[in-house]
């Protein structure tokens, strides 16, 4: 992340991530966890950040019982050491309460509202410099850009490109450098190899179901030139094709064809 001198080992993910054998009754899911050379700063002090992470993934709708049960122990056991109103301070703007059916034919409370997303992608960004240390064993020196396929977003053409990135990864899968991940019920991750400009695209997954998309641009490297991005981002009618799916952006409205 910086230039400062190592002085610990950092966890990415952050170790609160795993759940505890204590609550687990002795099945490890914190076997072999990775860890980067850290200051202190970013390591230590970023001790809510990763609390936050905890809670805001963990407590996802479609997260795998892993995720659920972590969110009941753990999580459960950080919102009461908070102030009741934590939740719409932290983690969740415009927070309510509301009630989704669930398997045993009775109703869920869950808490409904917009994610704290700067936060969110500042701590995703943090996981994805320390994976590429750990991946290459070198400090990455360039620009990260994200895409959270967990969030659903306002925007129409952010919401296909989510679409697209999950699709692309699935047909690409011959070029990533394997799905890697001692815990994969908590955490898998895989890095796809350089392309011909040198940049790098990443997949996390956690707790089976919440995803993000990363691009690595490298400082010295060239960002290639795209015509349909270019042809999106301008507002223009577009129409990608991708093995057998069409991937549409900048729809036009049916009373305006």
């Amino acid at each position: 992340m910086c230039s400062k001198v190592a002085t610990s080992r950092e966890h990415v993910p952050p170790l609160c991530l795993f759940p505890e054998n204590k609550d687990t009754k002795g099945i490890d899911f914190r076997k072999n966890l990775i860890t980067v050379p850290s200051c202190d700063l970013h390591n230590s002090k970023k001790s809510t950040d990763d609390e936050f992470l905890m809670l805001s993934l963990s407590g996802l709708i479609k997260s795998n019982p892993i995720g659920t049960f972590h969110q009941l122990t753990k999580g459960n056991r950080a919102l009461r050491r908070k102030n009741k109103d934590f939740i719409e301070k932290e983690i969740l703007r415009n927070h309510r309460y509301g009630k989704i059916p669930s398997t045993n034919g009775k109703f869920r409370i869950v808490s409904i509202g917009n994610p704290n997303i700067e936060r969110l992608l500042k701590c995703l960004k943090h996981i994805a410099y320390g994976l590429f240390r750990h991946e290459f064993d070198r400090k990455f020196v360039g620009e990260i850009r994200v895409i959270v396929e967990f969030i659903e977003y306002n925007d129409e053409n952010r919401q296909t490109l989510k679409k697209f990135l999950k699709r692309r990864f699935e047909l690409e899968e011959i070029l990533n450098l394997g799905v890697k991940g001692a815990n994969p019920e908590v955490f898998f991750y895989e890095f796809h190899k350089p392309d011909n400009y040198g940049l790098i695209g990443l997949r996390t997954v956690f707790y089976g179901a919440a995803e993000a998309y990363f691009s690595f641009i490298d400082e010295n490297s060239k960002e290639p030139f795209n015509l349909g991005m270019k042809l999106i981002e301008g507002g223009t009618h577009t129409i990608i094709q991708l093995g057998e799916e069409e991937f549409e952006f900048n729809k036009i409205c049916d009373n305006k064809k």
